[in-house]
C-alpha cells in the first residue's frame, strides 16, 4: 500500500516554522500535529533559505543584498574581461619591434 502525500496548507506551514523559531522542536510538532519532523525540518530550511538566512531582515535588507550581490558578479566579471585583456595587450607590446 502506497502512503497518500498530504498537502498543507501556507498557512499551516508558516505556524509550524514560526513554532519552530519560537523553539519548538520539529519532533515535538510532529507527535502534536500530522506532519513528519523531517517535512517540518524541510519547511524551516526552505523558509530561512528565502528569507535570506534570517527572518528577522527587512525587505529593504535583502533587496539590498540582492543587488549587492549582482553587482559583485558583474565587478567580478569585468576583472576577468580586464585581466584577458592585459594579457593580450602583453602579447601585442611583445610582438612589436621598437622604433
Amino acid at each position: 500500500m502506497t502512503k497518500r502525500l498530504r498537502r498543507y496548507s501556507e498557512e499551516f506551514r508558516r505556524q509550524m516554522i514560526d513554532l519552530v523559531r519560537s523553539g519548538r522542536t520539529p519532533e515535538e510538532l510532529s507527535r502534536e500535529f500530522d506532519p513528519s519532523a523531517q517535512a517540518i525540518r524541510n519547511w524551516v530550511a526552505a523558509a530561512e533559505s528565502e528569507d535570506g538566512a534570517s527572518g528577522d531582515w527587512s525587505e529593504g535588507e535583502r533587496r539590498e543584498l540582492r543587488e549587492a550581490k549582482a553587482k559583485i558578479r558583474r565587478l567580478e566579471e569585468e576583472i576577468e574581461i580586464l585581466k584577458k585583456a592585459a594579457v593580450w595587450f602583453a602579447r601585442e607590446a611583445g610582438r612589436t619591434e621598437p622604433r
